[in-house]
Parts: C-alpha cells; structure tokens; sequence
C-alpha cells in the first residue's frame, strides 16, 4: 500500500567481540593525537569532540516519532576499551615521545596519558625516499624486493594481532604525504602488480605496498591521505577478490571541509563564482613534506577537485564555467600544528554584481584528523562484519577526494554525504531510510521518507 512505511533491509552484522586493533602507518602527530586523545577519553578526562561514532545522534523514522538513536547504540561498533593502537614509523619514538616532539597536546594532558603512550613502539616502516624526500629516518625495513617487504607487513599485522589478543584489525594511512603517483601499466590488474612488487617496479609506492599488505591480511584500509594507493585498478580487485572494504582520499578536515559547507550553499542559491583563491601556512611535518612540488601535487590534486565537482560548469556555464581557483601551501616552521588557511571567494549575484566572501580559518590540523581517525577506523570494522567488500562510498564524509565506483560522479556536498552516511546505518540497523521529502502540509502522506 502506498505511504505504508517499510523497513530497511538490514545487514546481518557479525557483532564487535574481542579487541579490534587500529593499525596506522606513521605514527606522527595526526596518530598520536588520536592515541593520547582516546586514552584520554577512556579515562574521563575529556570527551571524543569531533567523533561523530562517539558523539553522534540520528534520527529514526518520521518526524513526528522524535525517535533519535546515538550511533554508537544503533549499530554495533567497537567499543574504545576494546581498541588496541599500533603503527609503523620512520623514526624510532614510541607514541609519548613523538606526540610530545609533535607539540600538539599540551604537557599536562600527555603526561596523564604517558604510561600507555609509551607502551606504543613503532614498528619498522616500508619508506623510500623517492616518494617522501625531505624527511628520512633510521627504522626502516629492508628486503630482496617489494613483495618481500609487503609480506614483512603481513607478517607484522600477524604478529601484532597474536602478541596483543587481537581478533581483527583495521588500518589507516596517518604518515606523510608521498609524491603524486599517477597510475601505470604495473597498476592496470592485480597480476601486473603481483609482478610489479617482485620486479621493484619503481613507480610502486610505500603506501600502495602498505594497502596491498593490509588486504590480503583482509583488513580494511582507509586512506587519509592524498598518496594514490586505493585509488589504483589493481588494489580495487584486490579488495573485492579479498572481500575487504577500502575507502579514501584525503582527510577532509579544515579548509576543504568548509570548501564543501560554502560551495554547494553558492551553487544551491546559484550565485556565481569568478574565483576562489585558498592558501595554507603550517609548520608540522606535514607541513615540511608538502614543501616539496612533488608531495604538494598529490594534495593539490585533492584539494582542487572538490569545486571542479561540486560547481559542475558543464551544467552551469553562465555561473561557473571561468572560475580561476588557486591553491597553495606554504611550510611556515613557527606556526606547528596551528594551520591557518585563507579562502578569498569573489562571487557573483543578480545581474552580476560582484561580491565577496572572505574566510580565515584558524585550526589545529591534528585535532580536526584524529577523530575522523577513530570514525573511520570503527565504520571500517563495521562494514567488514556486515560483509560489505571494495568501495566504501558511504565514508565519503570524511575525505577530500572520495572514491565511487567507476562510472559514478563523486558527491562533494557535505550535507548529501552525511545523509548518504546515516542512510547507510539506518539501512545497517533495519530502520526506515529517510530522503526528508516532507509532504504533509501539502495533503499527502508523508509516508516512510519524511
């Protein structure tokens, strides 16, 4: 019958029993300000802003219901006294040590959180300078080739998950970001690539041979960076060949997430924009490695795409088919981990006068990332025990430069990717899913989407 709500049609989700390990290659500031800032949680001294699995409600069924759900109650997550962190880094610091050289969290918070920071050592990493060159360290992993050193991770994550009770794990990309890699003939299949890590095929990256290790172990892997790994052919028929779930790219954090809040505010109100120059001054080591043009081209990539797609001038050619977008970086050593970034937005309205838009957004890099660390890590686990397998395109919330399956355009808008998000858990728990349509007042049953 027509306006008789139905349920979802739920996934059966096996639930989170045992420890769930959260693996991050690079154990810098953006990790260990997730480390320091859990256990903190965990022990009442602060609250997990920022997390939307922690911190998050949705809404379930009609409107007039007022039913809410927290989200850690609605789907079956991993819970934080169940989580076990572990990494792999350059440098040898265990996780107190290189959270207290990253200066992100004061000394008064570490030291309350610095018996369990310490417990945290670095594993060797996978690392070659032709992909990162301006930092560089000593614990480092050697091998005959690039299949020898994936099957080193691999046996890592083995080792990791026996020695720590483990029952699963999940890993996400915290380590800096490697020179812009567009895809080759070695990316094209699973089998080329196979060959590619026995032959030292030079244009295999670290994270790619990190992705690679991680998927055939069938642990999820989230990408928070702008490396190209999960975007590559032969990584995506790995993850469904190994049934495990991946998504990516780019922490979406300070000034593309509110590029993503104000962009489809201007196209939705179509006003138009004759510009829209960003520009970032950090000085972490993120902020170190993008000083270089080859790691600054895969976050420029990342970064530009967003008002590519969001705009769309093929179907606004009148409003945005001349937009000159610029964006840069700067490393500015004193600023830390206090990035700032300027947005000069010149637009347009009725009859095309001009107007502007002027945004200078103050934040701290590390504390915007790491709950998105956290979000991604338990969404991941999640999606494995539901079954789910390739692209996790529901994840897009939380990236720059989402990934979608081939032949789907990628949704940019902030406020569709949440829907898409919540849709995903209601569809998760068996509730209803909600498109906001909303036609009581017009005489109609506002049925099950209201």
């Amino acid at each position: 019958m027509a306006g008789t709500p139905t349920k979802a049609n739920s996934k059966t989700i096996a639930p989170a029993k045992g420890k769930l390990a959260i693996l991050t290659p690079g154990m810098g500031a953006v990790a260990t300000t997730l480390f320091a800032g859990v256990i903190a949680v965990k022990k009442g001294i602060s609250k997990p802003i920022g997390s939307y699995t922690q911190m998050g409600k949705i809404r379930l069924g009609k409107r007039t219901e007022n039913r809410y759900s927290d989200v850690n109650d609605l789907v079956p997550l991993a819970q934080l006294n169940d989580i076990v962190f572990g990494g792999w880094d350059i440098f040898p610091e265990n996780a107190y040590e290189a959270a207290a050289h990253a200066k992100v969290l004061e000394k008064e918070l570490l030291l309350q959180v610095k018996d369990e920071l310490e417990k945290i050592k670095p594993m060797k990493a996978v690392f070659d300078r032709e992909f990162i060159k301006r930092i560089d360290g000593s614990n480092v992993k050697t091998g005959k080739n690039k299949m020898d050193l994936a099957e080193q991770l691999r046996q890592d994550i083995r080792d990791f998950l026996k020695n720590n009770g483990c029952d699963r794990a999940v890993m996400v990309w915290c380590a800096s970001t490697e020179v812009y890699t567009p895809p080759t003939a070695v990316h094209k299949t699973l089998k080329s690539f196979e060959e590619g890590l026995k032959n030292n095929d030079p244009a295999i990256s670290p994270s790619q041979i990190y992705t690679y290790a991680a998927m055939k172990e069938r642990v999820p892997y989230a990408n928070g960076s702008p490396n190209v790994s999960v975007e590559m052919p032969c990584l995506q028929e790995l993850s469904l060949e190994m049934a495990t779930p991946i998504s990516g790219s780019d922490f979406k954090t300070g000034q593309t997430l509110l590029k993503t809040v104000i962009a489809p505010g201007l196209r939705n109100r179509q006003i138009g924009v004759a510009g829209w120059y960003s520009t970032n001054i950090l000085g972490n080591r993120d902020g170190e490695v993008l000083d270089d043009p080859g790691s600054f081209k895969a976050k420029e990539v990342s970064k530009s795409g967003v008002l590519d797609d969001i705009f769309s001038k093929e179907l606004y050619p009148d409003l945005y088919s001349n937009i000159s977008h610029v964006v840069r970086i700067n490393y500015y050593p004193p600023r830390g981990d206090n990035k700032e970034g300027w947005d000069n937005i010149d637009i347009f309205g009725w009859l095309g006068y001009p107007m502007q838009i002027k945004v200078n957004f103050l934040c701290r890099d590390s504390i915007l990332a790491a709950p998105l660390v956290l979000d991604l890590a338990l969404f991941s686990d999640l999606a494995s025990r539901a079954g789910m397998r390739g692209i996790q395109e529901w994840l897009s919330f939380y990236y720059k430069a989402p990934l979608a399956k081939e032949g789907l355009t990628v949704e940019h808008d902030l406020s569709v990717q949440l829907l898409k998000l919540e849709n995903t858990l209601r569809f998760f728990s068996g509730e209803e899913l909600i498109n906001h349509l909303g036609l009581t007042h017009y005489g109609v049953d506002e049925g099950e989407n209201a």
